[in-house]
């Protein structure tokens, strides 16, 4: 269940795994809604995107807490210096964007005619901004996030593939449930 020094615990995978899922439906969905949906359905899209931002800010807390609370891998011994750095960098990356794209999109969510408030659960997130003064550049700045974001997801997987198919090490493995 916990990590270790050379593996994570199940639950820093289903968390790492579900907080996956979530981003790229997240990204796919932002992307499509802003683009190809349908005018007057765009609020009822910009709901559901909310939604699931707030449970996947509630699913990043939780990450979070447990990989203070648990010991992360080590890097392959084999790791050159410039690997080791490049992947605290991405993972460091990560992190704050995805707090930054979920936080930026709280307060477009909030800057809604009508807040937009409530998870997938029902539960109620609190207003954070209602000023729409600046909704513009809160908008703006929740897009341009977002695409960095995915870039920086791109880079993750390339980075994770490298090392199973290239480098032939665990370092794949070790997150997925067959380890």
């Amino acid at each position: 269940m916990w990590n270790s020094a050379s593996h994570w615990g199940w639950p820093a995978k289903l968390l790492h795994w579900v907080g996956a899922i979530m981003i790229l439906l997240l990204l796919g969905h932002g992307w499509w809604m802003t683009h190809l949906a349908p005018r007057p359905d765009r609020l009822a899209h910009y709901a559901g995107h909310a939604a699931l931002g707030y449970d996947f800010m509630v699913l990043l807390v939780l990450r979070l807490l447990w990989r203070w609370a648990n010991p992360v891998p080590a890097q392959p011994p084999e790791s050159q210096r410039w690997e080791r750095v490049a992947a605290q960098a991405g993972h460091v990356g990560l992190y704050v964007l995805m707090f930054a794209v979920s936080l930026t999109g709280w307060v477009v969510a909030d800057t809604f005619r009508t807040p937009i408030t409530k998870d997938l659960f029902g539960l109620s997130f609190p207003l954070i901004a209602q000023d729409r003064t600046y909704r513009n550049l809160y908008e703006g700045s929740h897009v341009i996030l977002s695409y960095l974001l995915a870039a920086l997801v791109l880079v993750h997987v390339i980075g994770a593939l490298r090392h199973h198919f290239i480098k032939r090490n665990d370092v794949f493995r070790r997150m997925w449930f067959r380890s």
